[in-house]
């Protein structure tokens, strides 16, 4: 594995993943990025990774040896303390916690989502989008007048919902739009997100093909 400072160990569709992405390219931080085949992983990968998962972030320390980070947030707040660039995190305490709450409320939209997505079978599909919708109006209802979850300025929890939305820019709109529908201020923040700089460049750029060809190799019922 080539040596940097930073590595990202990722895989090309992983939402987690593009969280740590989407910090690092708002901290301005150079980092190298090796994807891992998931289906086959490599032994090296299973050697670092306490979960077999994705993201697992390697740093280079001054004195040549490598520490392995892993989880998402756990990167996320590594980098947040460690690298310059604006905060993601709020000053006060209050404000803090509150931004960690809708944090573990969006890890539980983003399964609500990707259940929804690739459900093969109707009733499941029904089900999971109907907690997605719930879940979306609970936004709607504490969203800041925008762009962002807390106004004007770029945070964290935008971070972690930021790779979710990318997937109903990507799917038939006949799938995305009644879910978003009577939804102005969640589909305004939708948009925020998809137009800012980092989000975009936290993929490739062959990840919408990548993502159709993901769910319909899963016989996901919205494959189209």
């Amino acid at each position: 594995m080539p040596h940097t400072s930073l590595t990202l160990i990722s895989h090309p569709l992983c939402p987690f993943v593009q969280r740590a992405a989407i910090v690092l390219l708002e901290k301005g931080v150079p980092f190298e990025r090796i994807d891992v085949d998931l289906a086959a992983k490599p032994d090296w990968f299973l050697a670092l990774s306490p979960t077999g998962k994705v993201p697992l972030l390697k740093v280079a320390q001054a004195d040549g040896a490598d520490s392995v980070l892993f989880e998402s947030m756990a990167i996320c707040e590594y980098l947040e303390e460690t690298q310059d660039g604006a905060a993601l995190y709020a000053v006060d305490a209050l404000s803090r916690a509150r931004q960690r709450g809708w944090i573990e409320f969006g890890t539980a939209t983003l399964a609500d989502a990707w259940q929804f997505l690739n459900a093969s079978e109707r009733s499941t599909a029904n089900a999971k989008k109907a907690a997605f919708r719930d879940r979306l109006q609970r936004l709607e209802a504490v969203l800041a007048t925008g762009p962002y979850f807390n106004g004007i300025a770029f945070s964290m929890v935008d971070a972690v919902f930021a790779p979710l939305f990318r997937y109903f820019d990507i799917v038939d709109p006949t799938v995305s739009l009644p879910i978003f529908e009577g939804l102005p201020r969640v589909l305004a923040w939708r948009a925020a997100l998809a137009a800012r700089p980092s989000v975009a460049a936290a993929v490739t750029e062959d990840y919408a093909e990548r993502f159709r060809q993901h769910l319909r190799g899963h016989q996901a019922l919205t494959a189209g």
